[in-house]
């Protein structure tokens, strides 16, 4: 796992990190996005970030090209949720299982804290071994599973809710 670093996402990223989200939107169904995202559409998403306060977007770089991101965003539109985030993680086909997705939520963890941050949420399409495992190994507990929830490929999936308690 040498040879990387992990630092705020940049404009320069986005290319990379849409490139790899869209390889999950068009080859997986952990995000149920259908059709691959542009590029314009990545730049407004990214807008919602800062360097600091609750809602930050940490990329991990290896030889200067982003192999994957995490992100902390809001979790719902209501004031009653403002301590609450929605925490993304996707990481480039044939980076994952080597502690990468750890060490950006640590990093991602560790950025947020202070900001008045009560719990983080993460959903996972089921199955999804490697997720669960991530989450749980970071402190996330299962806190239910919506049954059938989204259709995607001419099926329906099953997304677990995963909760971490927060500083």
């Amino acid at each position: 796992m040498s040879g990387f670093t992990i630092r705020h996402a940049q404009e320069d990223d986005l290319p990379a990190l849409l490139g790899i989200y869209n390889h999950y939107v068009l080859n997986t169904p952990v995000t149920f996005d259908i059709e691959p995202r542009s590029l314009d559409q990545r730049r407004e998403w990214f807008t919602g970030f800062k360097t600091s306060g609750p809602h930050q977007c940490l990329a991990a770089v290896k030889g200067g090209v982003p192999i994957g991101w995490a992100c902390s965003s809001r979790f719902k539109e209501k004031a009653a949720y403002d301590s609450s985030i929605e925490t993304s993680i996707y990481l480039a086909p044939g980076e994952g299982g080597r502690g990468y997705g750890r060490a950006l939520y640590a990093a991602l963890f560790e950025a947020v804290s202070g900001n008045n941050i009560h719990r983080a949420f993460g959903g996972i399409t089921l199955p999804n071994a490697a997720s669960v495992a991530l989450h749980q190994a970071m402190g996330f507990a299962l806190a239910g599973t919506y049954p059938e929830i989204g259709r995607k490929f001419g099926k329906f999936w099953d997304v677990a809710l995963y909760l971490r308690a927060m500083g």
